[in-house]
């Protein structure tokens, strides 16, 4: 697949640039270190946090590869991820996609393993997951498996890089895949962006063609040239070798072990002597700047972006010149950037950083979401723009603010905590295709102080003169149109100069950084209860196995009349989202270092969510509830909130289909639910004194469910408990919110139309269980496993309907189901459904003649999945706070539903798959369907069976 491209959220960004450089955009090759002849290098180790307990080893082989291996002795999953510096840049011009092409190429067997399912059919049936990406100088392979699994997926995925067979059978399927692919994201405003911005750059860079592929580019070349496979397998034999692979494994195994295992399997890929493609064209010929560019957007949404082409300062991350900058642009406090614009009525949103480097140049981007009103007045934004850099370059570089970044930094890094298997492997791999190997772990925090000549240079960059704008709304248009993604856009001649607003200020020192980061000794196996009262209930839990001094507090206010309209629950989400954004700027600096907070709307009220260290979290709360009782709620906040609202609510239509058919099946099965149409139109009743209405009507009836996790006490816990209970004065019982109940699909089939503008077609197909018993829980899991595999491979691979294919366990709250979804470009909704019906007419046929040993594998497989262990503090904390959410409070029920999937017999899979097919849900689209009535369907369905 291609990686995804998405608006990255301001705040993300913002975090990005505090830590670093991202992976993504760091694109230099790595230097070998040590001689060629020596397996393992004993004296370069990488940097790593005091509270790092695994072991890291790095070998090079004889051929070239250099491979990161690290132990982990607490990893329930073992994973591994190839990084090839090659990708979509290396594409020749007349097979646009071959890079891509070629990675789904390597999927479909091998010499030993010549099927096609082989490597996917033995990580799934080992609790496994797989998958791969192509950027433009990168192709990226990995997956995850149960760990004693991992010598046999080590054998099949080493055989891509040794012995693909590049099946000739699949080659039609497989470009039709990759087409489909393609169409799946031809409406994703990233993309089409980028598309626009492919035809700004220098068309001789090779970063600027089309990645994807589709039927036309990877078309069979005239005959009497090279046929399309034997060009693939050219590209792979003139690109692909050991000296431009990384390697990273992570796993439980010792390292000795993890050594014999890839010295074994990866020491015969070969060894040409190639050396990773560089990128010698410009980026952009800085003649042709300044330039004006609108293009459209699809969404209703006005984006302003301000690109100024920068060297690209991948090698230089030990000092991280664009740091300071970027953090200073994009800072979102009192006096910034946009704070300023967001008082004018302007912008809701801004991001800054680099991005789109290829080794030699770069963008450095800052890109403000508008509203209506900044939509009108571009020019001011940018002189205002302009105003603010000029303010950094007066002021702004002092060496004080770069240590203040640098202090936070290595906070982050100290208590870093480490992702799930499959992701640190990938990131490990990519992280050592670019940096020494003392800094894969540490090159994205490391900042050895401060280069003021450098960053000079790069701000130096930002000038008027060095300026690529481009501004995107639903309402331009043009007869030129992009190449691939269809976007329209025009050029327009250069403005005249804007009004500058007031009130820019650089950031004052930062006051909340924390002090007191020790860790405390203490560890609970789950929740329990710390108050437990009629109003108020409070949950605990000490951990300290994440070696981080950090809390999570979850706050989840509850009213009866949230969700009892759509006007409640309109109002309901107007005042979560006022209370983040009137926090914003007070706040953002607690944010950077290390604390943060969010509301969010759900069906019984809202939940107030504090994350970060230990030390100054009391505070923080208690002005957040100081906030929600009695701040202001000013008429430019209210409309601002209810804006965002609105525009969520009108893109819905155009959101994934995938998404849109998941969200009209919880509409349909899931009770109190409002569709967006009705949303939409509720929030054009409402003005800012309903919202002040509701906030008193809200706060003098409450019921309180809290929860904290982390690094504290038992007392420190009940200290903040007792303050949030004092505070908020809860006078409701739980009896008296009403509960969000699962309901019982109709008992005859049913096909349902979401609301939808997309031009793909979908089938998602709802098969559910009959109670709530983890009998029940456990069967419909193990089945979705037994399911997984061959639908993927039935659907996807032989008969082509599209590339999003999947079948997998999807319960809606405890109600369980199995979810069936395929999407397809040219393939209508009607005989998608008849192609899944002829599949589970097979499927049926092949549980009657299933085994206890085939289905031995899908039992253990769904054990060893729900018994992963937590990666992260607030991974952990989200799943306990979700249990909270059902009528049964019990911490353990994931870990009963594995131990009863252990003995589900192929007698109870049987007696349950007639009951699934007896009145499966539907949802499907074709373009131009009319959306279905989902609440009257809605209305005439009883309470699921919570047995």
């Amino acid at each position: 697949m291609l990686p995804t491209m998405s608006v990255i959220p301001p705040r993300l960004l913002a975090r990005r640039a505090l830590v670093g450089l991202t992976i993504g955009l760091l694109l230099a090759p790595a230097t070998p270190l040590w001689a060629e002849e020596s397996p393992v290098a004993e004296a370069i180790t990488p940097t790593i946090s005091p509270f790092d307990d695994r072991d890291y080893r790095v070998i090079t082989l004889d051929n070239g590869l250099q491979a990161l291996l690290v132990s982990d002795p607490d990893a329930d999953k073992a994973a591994a991820s190839m990084n090839v510096r090659v990708g979509s840049a290396q594409d020749p011009d007349d097979l646009q996609g071959l890079a891509h092409f070629l990675e789904h190429m390597l999927f479909l067997g091998t010499d030993p393993y010549p099927q096609s399912d082989a490597y996917q059919r033995y990580i799934s049936d080992n609790a496994g997951s797989h998958n791969a990406f192509t950027a433009q100088q990168d192709t990226n392979y990995f997956f995850d498996i149960e760990p004693s699994a991992l010598p046999g997926a080590l054998d099949r995925f080493s055989e891509f890089f040794l012995s693909p067979l590049f099946n000739a059978d699949h080659l039609e399927s497989e470009r039709n895949i990759v087409h489909s692919e393609y169409m799946a994201r031809i409406r994703d405003e990233s993309r089409r962006e980028n598309d626009v911005l492919n035809q700004l750059l220098n068309p001789d860079n090779p970063t600027t063609g089309f990645a994807v592929g589709s039927r036309d580019t990877l078309a069979n070349p005239p005959e009497g040239e090279a046929t399309l496979r034997e060009r693939v397998i050219d590209f792979y034999h003139r690109y692909y070798d050991a000296n431009v692979m990384n390697l990273a494994v992570v796993a439980p195994q010792p390292l000795d072990e993890l050594e014999a295992l890839v010295v074994e399997r990866f020491a015969d890929i070969p060894d040409h002597g190639l050396s990773a493609p560089t990128v010698d064209e410009p980026l952009i010929d800085p003649d042709t700047l300044p330039r004006y560019i609108e293009r459209e957007s699809l969404q209703d949404r006005r984006q302003l972006r301000f690109y100024f082409p920068v060297p690209d300062p991948t090698d230089e991350y030990r000092t991280k010149p664009t740091q300071l900058i970027a953090h200073l642009l994009g800072d979102e406090g009192d006096g910034s950037l946009l704070a300023v614009l967001r008082e004018a009525g302007l912008a809701d949103g801004l991001s800054a950083g680099v991005g789109r480097g290829d080794g030699n140049e770069a963008l450095f981007t800052v890109s403000i979401s508008l509203t209506p009103m900044g939509a009108e007045r571009l020019d001011d934004i940018e002189a205002t723009l302009f105003a603010a850099i000029e303010q950094i370059r007066a002021d702004g570089l002092a060496e004080w603010r770069y240590d203040e970044q640098k202090s936070l930094s290595e906070q982050a890094f100290r208590f870093q905590q480490h992702g799930a298997p499959q992701q640190e492997a990938t990131r490990l791999a990519m992280s050592l295709s670019r940096y020494p190997v003392e800094d894969v772990q540490y090159a994205a925090y490391r900042m050895d102080g401060m280069d003021s000549e450098r960053q000079q240079l790069y701000l130096d960059a930002l000038t008027p003169d060095n300026l690529l704008r481009v501004y995107s709304a639903p309402d331009v248009e043009s007869d030129t149109v992009s190449p691939w993604f269809n976007t329209q856009w025009k050029e327009l001649p250069p403005t005249t100069a804007g009004q500058i607003l007031s009130g820019l200020a650089l950031p004052a020192p930062n006051p909340f950084i924390a002090s007191d980061l020790t860790l405390q000794a203490g560890q609970d196996e789950q929740p329990s209860t710390l108050i437990d009262t009629p109003t108020f209930t409070a949950w605990h839990m000490q951990d300290s196995r994440f070696n981080t001094p950090s809390v999570e507090w979850r706050v989840s206010l509850q009213h009866p009349s949230a969700s009892y309209s759509a006007e409640e629950a309109v109002l309901t989400r107007l005042l979560a989202g006022w209370l983040n954004d009137s926090l914003n700027e007070s706040l953002y600096p607690a944010w950077l270092a290390g604390q943060s907070f969010s509301a969010y709307a759900h069906a019984r009220g809202m939940t107030l969510s504090f994350s970060g260290w230990r030390d100054g979290q009391t505070p923080l709360i208690e002005q957040a509830i100081e906030q929600l009782q009695q701040a202001d709620i000013s008429a430019g906040a209210f409309e601002r909130v209810r804006y965002q609202l609105q525009r969520e609510w009108r893109n819905a239509p155009r959101a994934s289909l995938t998404g849109q058919a998941s969200r009209a099946l919880g509409e349909a099965l899931l009770s109190p639910q409002w569709s967006t149409d009705e949303l939409l139109a509720a929030s054009k009743r409402l003005d800012k004194h309903h919202l002040e209405d509701f906030r008193e009507r809200f706060l003098d009836g409450l019921y309180i469910d809290a929860m904290a996790v982390g690094n504290l006490t038992a007392d420190q816990a009940r200290e903040q408990a007792s303050l949030i209970r004092g505070a908020l004065t809860p006078r409701l019982t739980q009896d008296d919110i009403p509960t969000l109940a699962p309901l019982e699909a109709s008992e005859e089939s049913t096909v349902l139309h979401p609301h939808s503008t997309r031009e793909e077609s979908l089938v998602l197909r709802y098969l559910q269980g009959r109670d709530t018993s983890i009998d029940e829980q456990a069967r419909l899991s193990v089945l979705a496993q037994w399911l997984d595999t061959p639908f993927y491979q039935q659907l996807r691979t032989e008969e082509q309907l599209g590339y999003i294919v999947n079948a997998g366990y999807s319960p809606l709250l405890e109600a369980p189901g199995i979810g069936l979804i395929v999407q397809s470009p040219d393939v209508d909704s009607g005989t998608i459904a008849e192609r899944m019906d002829a599949f589970m007419a097979a499927a049926g046929e092949r549980l009657e003649t299933l085994s206890d040993e085939e289905l031995a594998a899908h039992r253990q497989a769904v054990h060893d999945r729900l018994r992963q262990r937590d990666t992260s503090l607030q991974g952990m904390a989200n799943r306990y706070w979700q249990a909270t959410a059902l009528d049964e409070v019990r911490f353990d029920r994931r870990e009963q539903i594995a131990e009863r999937a252990l003995e589900v017999s192929v007698e109870e899979l049987q007696a349950l798959w007639p009951a699934l097919l007896a009145h499966p849900l539907d949802i499907r689209f074709n373009p131009g369907d009319a959306p279905s009535d989902i609440a009257a369907y809605r209305e005439t369905l009883a309470p699921f069976d919570a047995r």
